[in-house]
């Protein structure tokens, strides 16, 4: 393959990546127009397990040896930590708090590289980290925005949870023959059975669902976790950790457009500014390597796959 072909291959997967992050921005607005308030547990484990149970029933492969630990640590990392301290903050934040401390993650996808890969991150990474939270902050943030100690801390563990993820499936790849619906199963399915004794404990009994809260599970579910994840994590396996990291600044980004065009929600030209600052940054994060990559030990090898009757 030409430097020519690998570099368009390189955009063609970026760009299909990023849908994730720009359908992720719908996840607020789904939230609070269709779904029972203050069920964050609730909504957190409606988003993740019957996701994961129906890719499994599709794919029809289970994780073996190592894989069945990984699957744990990025089961509990992306969904069963991630998802809870998300909608965690959510509740407990303005919606423009709680998105640009979720902008923090590709800074944190950066330290995480440096701490578990050992590669130095370059200065450009540095700096595209900073634009990317300016250009967020001018987009969401408000100045009468009210802080919450433990809103706050939310936010900032689920932005580290998820960047500490992003980096280990980068670092882990996945076994040859399993395909990003399968890998997106286990984890869904991993996250969501921690879930679960959770949401019972801390809510209760499921409280009663019309069809509008039907369709907004459903949405989220299928479009908003299944497909959406199945698409970052194909991305994780084609190009470095970090650069996937700073689509997530995507996702602020497209909830503020969503509100604009659904909420009908006033966009100001400082916030249109923000848009393309942040814009600025998710482009520069693209660019820029490490000093000094290097990897311990061998790389992953394939292990053999369990498939289910």
């Amino acid at each position: 393959m030409t430097t020519t072909d690998t570099a368009t291959s390189r955009v063609g997967t970026l760009a299909l990546t990023g849908l994730a992050p720009l359908v992720w921005g719908s996840t607020y607005a789904v939230t609070t127009e269709f779904l029972p308030p203050d069920r964050p547990m609730f909504t957190a484990l409606m988003r993740a397990l019957p996701a994961g149970l129906a890719l499994l029933a599709v794919t029809r492969v289970l994780p073996r040896g190592a894989w069945i630990l990984r699957t744990a640590v990025l089961g509990l990392l992306n969904f069963g930590a991630f998802f809870p301290l998300l909608f965690l903050a959510a509740y407990r934040l303005p919606g423009g708090v709680a998105g640009v401390l979720g902008a923090a993650a590709p800074m944190f996808a950066v330290v995480f590289t440096a701490l578990l890969l050992r590669q130095r991150p370059s200065g450009r990474k540095l700096l595209a980290g900073v634009i990317g939270i300016a250009g967020v902050s001018l987009v969401v943030l408000r100045a009468t925005a009210a802080l919450d100690l433990i809103g706050v801390l939310a936010g900032l563990f689920g932005a580290g949870s998820m960047a500490a993820a992003t980096v280990l499936a980068g670092r882990w790849g996945r076994p040859e023959g399993v395909g990003p619906l399968a890998i997106t199963g286990w984890q869904l399915t991993a996250g969501g059975l921690m879930l679960l004794p959770l949401a019972l404990v801390t809510e209760g009994a499921p409280p009663a669902l019309d069809g509008t809260a039907v369709g907004g599970y459903l949405y989220l579910g299928v479009i908003g976790t299944a497909a959406a994840y199945a698409m970052w994590f194909r991305g994780l396996a084609r190009v470095p950790a970090t650069s996937v990291a700073f689509l997530g600044l995507l996702s602020p980004l497209s909830a503020s457009v969503i509100g604009w065009v659904w909420l009908g929600q006033a966009l100001t030209p400082l916030q249109m500014l923000g848009i393309v600052i942040a814009l600025g940054g998710t482009v520069l994060g693209q660019t820029g390597g490490t000093r000094a990559a290097k990897r311990e030990g061998p790389a992953p090898q394939p292990l053999p796959l369990v498939r289910t009757a």
